[in-house]
């Protein structure tokens, strides 16, 4: 009689990255240079150690994972090569896979809203952006009072620049199956 067992969370993480998370030793160079580091419950250092040796569920149901900036500073940092921001991007596509996800409010609105002005206009409309993200996340009223001093300096472009390739971009959108 073969008993199997599911593999484990870190396993799964190897599989699809080729980045071991086992083999952070916890010396939190990672997370020094974190740029967000004091506004997560856990640093880079503490997700790997979750992902080795927390329940898979735990892991992948962690709000932490969703403030990761993904600017690699945390990888660039680490002396072992245990690529942090890949395993968390990892853990963020499972947990969504898994249906495990619960992605805080106003990121989803962020993501989705950038998603859709780089898919319409080829590149980032600040305006744009900045209606979209208030209207899904229900934040109309904060920062208001920045509005008309960045319009008056010309911070804020009222119509969108597009790129020549607007075609281009919106076929590689269709092709990932991305839909903002």
């Amino acid at each position: 009689m073969t008993i199997t067992t599911a593999p484990s969370l870190a396993a799964e993480i190897e599989a699809a990255t080729g980045v071991n998370p086992a083999t952070c030793y916890q010396c939190g160079k990672c997370s020094a240079g974190c740029p967000m580091a004091s506004e997560s419950d856990l640093r880079p250092h503490q997700v790997m150690r979750k992902v080795v040796y927390a329940s898979r569920e735990k892991a992948l149901r962690d709000e932490s994972i969703w403030l990761c900036l993904t600017c690699e500073t945390c990888s660039a940092r680490c002396p072992n090569g245990c690529d942090p921001a890949r395993v968390i991007d990892a853990v963020r596509e499972m947990s969504i896979e898994s249906g495990i996800a619960t992605i805080p409010r106003t990121m989803h609105a962020f993501h989705k809203t950038f998603l859709e002005q780089i898919r319409a206009n080829g590149r980032l409309h600040e305006v744009g952006l900045v209606v979209g993200y208030k209207l899904r996340s229900g934040a109309l009223m904060n920062d208001v009072t920045n509005t008309p001093g960045l319009l008056s300096r010309g911070k804020l472009g009222i119509m969108p620049d597009k790129i020549k390739g607007i075609a281009e971009v919106k076929r590689i959108f269709d092709k990932c199956g991305v839909t903002p």
